[in-house]
């Protein structure tokens, strides 16, 4: 028997809807010159929810706020965020479940130009949620990854739409059997396509300070709380990519990913080639970090 496939119900505010609207997803529809679709002139935010509990929500929402304010959009119904996040899962069904939120705002419907809209255009937000079966297998015996050069923009501490470089190069991780692409710039290690980057060196844990090359992670925030609780002594510095094989440990941290071993990278073992004790001991103080909220 095929079951009927499940309503997708989004929220979508536009020029065309400027009252904002709970519609299907197959009902919306984004106008052709939206500078988001346009230029990819708009940024986003993606959250997690456990047993539909948001997962870090008014952190995410201030990451957000600080991503407008740096490409100088005004969305003041980003005070609303909270409120429709909760409508949204209501509407999906998805109050008791894991999924993830997808949030994206663009400057609004105007003339295809390299310059903003000589009068006021109303924003275009567009907001999802989606289930999310987590990844327990991969958690476990980790996964392998590879490294690219950093050929970004050298804002990546906005959360911006226009994603093209970090496409190319997790396709390439892809297409070499990795799941995740490392980015290197000038020598130094920044953070992958999707996820920051923890290493373990000597029992103590390195990654790269927070700066315009790297997107500074919520999970990674939590990561470090979680490291000075534990005492487990962390050195926010440049790890250069020579130094990248000699580490004990190495991990990916994201919303999606939460706490992810990397067991090899460019087909080259990290430590022993399975994941590390310290490693193993993050995971579980996040795990009841999560829980103990929920």
């Amino acid at each position: 028997m095929i079951m009927p496939k499940r309503k997708e119900w989004t929220y979508y505010k536009s020029q065309t809807t400027p009252k904002g609207l709970y519609l299907p997803k197959d009902k919306v529809c984004i106008a052709p010159n939206d500078r988001g679709f346009m230029l990819g002139d708009g940024v986003y935010e993606v959250i997690r929810t456990y047993n539909g509990k948001p997962f870090c929500l008014t952190e995410h929402i201030a990451r957000l706020k600080r991503s407008l304010n740096e490409v100088r959009i005004d969305c003041p119904d980003v005070l609303k965020i909270e409120a429709i996040v909760f409508e949204l899962l209501k509407l999906n069904k998805l109050r008791d479940s894991d999924a993830t939120i997808y949030i994206q705002i663009t400057r609004g419907v105007w003339r295809r130009s390299h310059t903003f809209p000589t009068e006021p255009v109303l924003p275009t937000t567009y907001m999802e949620v989606m289930p999310l079966t987590p990844i327990a297998e991969d958690t476990k015996r980790g996964v392998s990854a590879i490294t690219v050069s950093d050929f970004r923009w050298g804002r990546c501490d906005i959360k911006a739409i226009g994603l093209l470089a970090n496409c190319l190069a997790r396709q390439r991780a892809k297409e070499c059997g990795a799941a995740e692409a490392i980015f290197v710039r000038d020598g130094v290690v920044t953070e992958g396509t999707h996820t920051n980057l923890f290493g373990v060196l000597n029992g103590e844990l390195v990654t790269h300070p927070k700066t315009n090359h790297i997107l500074a992670g919520i999970t990674r925030d939590t990561v470090i709380k979680l490291s000075h609780n534990l005492g487990v002594p962390l050195h926010e510095t440049p790890l250069p990519e020579t130094k990248l094989y000699e580490l004990d440990e190495l991990f990916l941290v994201g919303t999606t990913v939460e706490i992810m071993p990397v067991v090899s990278v460019n087909g080259k073992l990290i430590g022993k080639g399975t994941p590390g004790k310290i490693t193993k001991l993050l995971q579980k103080a996040f795990n009841d970090y999560v829980r103990s909220g929920l």
